[in-house]
């Protein structure tokens, strides 16, 4: 791991790192955020998925969760959403290829070779994080904007046991029917749809996927909102015990003036979820 920047920040430390990746066999840059606290304890640890064609920078720069985080004694992790290089297999369509992960493990080629995001995000930057960082991987908490929220959700379903908490910002519930979405599963993974159940909310819901509680905010204003569908993860859990929390703002879009809006009560909920 080497370290590409630091920064200090409301007393806490703002750092940007690489290194060789296993899963995906590339370089991978991530930004965390070690809050004061860590100085004399470890801290729990909320992941933060980015979305289509942003990198860990997005959220790191106009976020505004470190004042917040600082506060609540938050480890704040952000991945990239892709292998990147010269090497890598790319697509013209921003809805695919570099920048646009998905956070699925790739079957099919090209994408298979480097696009394993979902085991990258899962298991291989989580080992590193416990191993470099004074991170209390026993409290861990997910979320994530867009593709992003669309990874968070997935994740938190398919590892509950890990993820104490999980909240999303317009993420893509059902990207097996979403316009943005669909194709690049199918690229991803192949044409057998049955295949896609496993990277979408609203059919692990269905298949009786499970965690507690879900805190979604989605922009009213946001143009992607028919894409996003959140009423579609709000049918799902109907006649669940998942407690879902979707909160539909009023004027606002699918930008990060949305998020770093809402981004302190997404933190101040994680945090909550998170106390030993």
């Amino acid at each position: 791991m080497e370290t590409v920047s630091t920064h200090l920040s409301f007393g806490g430390t703002q750092g940007v790192y690489t290194h060789q990746s296993s899963a995906t066999g590339t370089q991978m840059t991530f930004s965390i955020f070690v809050p004061p606290q860590a100085a004399s304890q470890k801290c729990p640890v909320l992941w933060y998925l980015s979305g289509l064609t942003c990198s860990h920078a997005n959220v790191m720069d106009k976020g505004e969760y470190r004042r917040k985080a600082a506060e609540l004694g938050l480890i704040i992790v952000c991945p990239d959403t892709s292998p990147r290089g010269g090497d890598v297999a790319n697509a013209e369509s921003w809805q695919m290829g570099q920048g646009a992960g998905f956070y699925v493990d790739a079957t099919e080629a090209p994408w298979a070779a480097h696009f394993q995001m979902y085991s990258y995000v899962t298991k291989e930057l989580p080992a590193l994080i416990a191993e470099h960082f004074p991170a209390d991987m026993s409290r861990q908490g997910i979320t994530g904007h867009s593709m992003g929220g669309h990874g968070a959700l997935t994740v938190a379903l398919k590892n509950p046991d890990r993820f104490k908490s999980c909240s999303a910002f317009a993420p893509i519930t059902n990207p097996s029917t979403a316009d943005w979405s669909k194709g690049a599963l199918a690229a991803y993974l192949g044409s057998d749809e049955t295949k896609w159940a496993a990277y979408d909310t609203v059919r692990l819901i269905k298949s009786g996927a499970h965690v507690p509680e879900i805190l979604v905010d989605q922009g009213v204003a946001d143009t992607f909102f028919e894409g996003c569908n959140p009423y579609a993860l709000q049918d799902a859990c109907v006649g669940t015990d998942i407690a879902l929390t979707l909160r539909l703002q009023d004027g606002y879009d699918h930008s990060y003036f949305f998020i770093s809006t809402f981004m302190d009560d997404h933190l101040a909920w994680h945090a909550e979820r998170l106390q030993a």
